[in-house]
């Protein structure tokens, strides 16, 4: 594995080093801070959402926030700093992640108005993956996309007929019920009840009262299970071919120079940035 920077000062790849490998003592008790860390503030996300904690608590929250988001971004310009090319890391995917998760508390700082922005700051959640050095993941995450984008027409061709179905057994049951049960009052609703009902979610706040519209109804929560099977079988085919696929060689990383990448593989599982076709 190469170094990250061309001709870096010592200093420079020391840093790079400890944030992006685990190899060191220190490179792995960075890791352990940072997961803290990233945990800590995602709870206190949470629980600043909750009125009855964050009302009698605004100043401790406000305070707290700060100190993660110029943690995080002292972190952030870390990474730029010790990377080969910070333009490439910063628009690859865990760039944008890290960036989104500090913008918020700039935003609402310079911008009022701008606070319901805040919630995005959960984002910092998904930079777990990178610590956890979970990217290598990537590459069966690979193979799913592959086989969803093999059977995008039999789905497409599945989701307009379901889409056929639904308006139709809606209609249906509209006529059946529209006169005796005000729940269904127009042809949207009894719509909106087929979904529900086809989906086999079931909220019970629509139902049907007549007997030719709860045949209909046993007829749709029927078509239900095909639904849910139809599609599931035609992703599981398609994922068992892009699986037999073989792998022809291993890719190397540009920015980290990590090399132990398959082929499926659209992320670097060390630093996150995206791998060249």
């Amino acid at each position: 594995m190469s170094a990250a920077p061309p001709d870096p000062s010592p200093r420079r790849e020391r840093l790079w080093r400890i944030i992006f490998l685990s190899d060191t003592p220190v490179g792995r008790a960075f890791d352990v801070v940072l997961l803290w860390l990233i945990g800590l503030s995602v709870l206190t996300i949470i629980l600043e959402s909750v009125d009855e904690i964050r009302l009698p608590n605004v100043r401790f929250f406000n305070v707290l926030e700060w100190i993660f988001t110029v943690l995080f971004t002292v972190e952030y310009l870390a990474r730029l700093w010790s990377v080969r090319r910070p333009l490439r890391y910063a628009l690859s995917f865990f760039g944008v992640v890290d960036l989104i998760s500090v913008l918020p508390a700039y935003l609402e700082l310079f911008i009022p108005g701008t606070h319901y922005l805040m919630a995005l700051r959960v984002l910092r959640l998904m930079r777990m993956f990178r610590v956890l050095k979970m990217a290598e993941y990537l590459g069966e995450a690979s193979i799913l996309l592959a086989a969803l984008r093999a059977s995008r027409r039999k789905i497409t061709l599945f989701l307009t007929t379901v889409i056929g179905i639904v308006l139709v057994e809606g209609t249906v049951v509209y006529v059946l019920e529209h006169e005796a049960n005000p729940d269904f009052a127009n042809i949207p609703q009894a719509i909106y009840w087929a979904i529900v009902t086809i989906t086999t979610v079931g909220y019970g706040d629509v139902a049907p009262i007549t007997v030719p519209g709860k045949m209909m109804a046993s007829i749709i929560m029927l078509t239900g299970f095909a639904i849910i099977a139809v599609p599931t079988g035609i992703v599981t085919s398609e994922l068992g071919r892009a699986m037999g696929r073989p792998l022809a060689h291993r890719r190397r990383c540009n920015e980290c120079g990590w090399e132990d990448h398959d082929t499926r593989a659209l992320h670097c599982q060390h630093c996150g940035v995206k791998l060249d076709a």
